[in-house]
């Protein structure tokens, strides 16, 4: 939810015209670099079944084992929305690279099927990390550059 939430006000900023964003436009998106940075559990974790679920009343579903059933459920539902959406956009904007979710394995959205799927030579987190660290700072250098307000234009 963060992710989308950061995405929503760097939005805002450069609507502004804030300087900082200089030259980049609102639905820019191959000039946005989002890192997401999950909890490491599995999203596939089956922690109910339909089974179970189907014999409880209004109280299994409010408190069940020890777990809020009801409200996993809607968080769950609402981080895998936000996930899916971000993925979506980066991908129609052809932009993938440019979105990095660490939960467990390096993984993308499968837009057929909703599920997040490991990408094939994807290396380890420590590798995708690496990666978008160098994406950042090349952004970060040729923003420098482009910049107006550029400490090396400056002086």
């Amino acid at each position: 939810m963060q992710e989308l939430v950061a995405i929503n006000q760097i939005t805002i900023q450069i609507l502004d015209g804030i300087p900082d964003f200089f030259p980049i436009k609102p639905m820019d998106y191959g000039r946005f670099l989002v890192i997401s940075v999950g909890t490491g559990s599995s999203k596939a974790q089956k922690k109910y079944s339909a089974q179970k679920a189907a014999k409880w009343g209004v109280l299994g579903w409010l408190l069940n084992g020890g777990s809020t059933p009801i409200v996993d459920i809607f968080t769950q539902a609402s981080a895998d929305m936000v996930d899916l959406h971000i993925s979506v956009v980066f991908q129609a904007f052809h932009s993938q690279e440019n979105y990095l979710r660490i939960q467990k394995p390096v993984s993308r959205v499968n837009l057929d099927s909703g599920l997040f799927e490991p990408i094939e030579n994807g290396g380890t987190n420590e590798d995708a990390l690496k990666k978008f660290a160098k994406l950042l700072s090349e952004e970060k250098r040729f923003r420098d550059l482009k910049s107006p307000f550029s400490k090396e234009t400056s002086t």
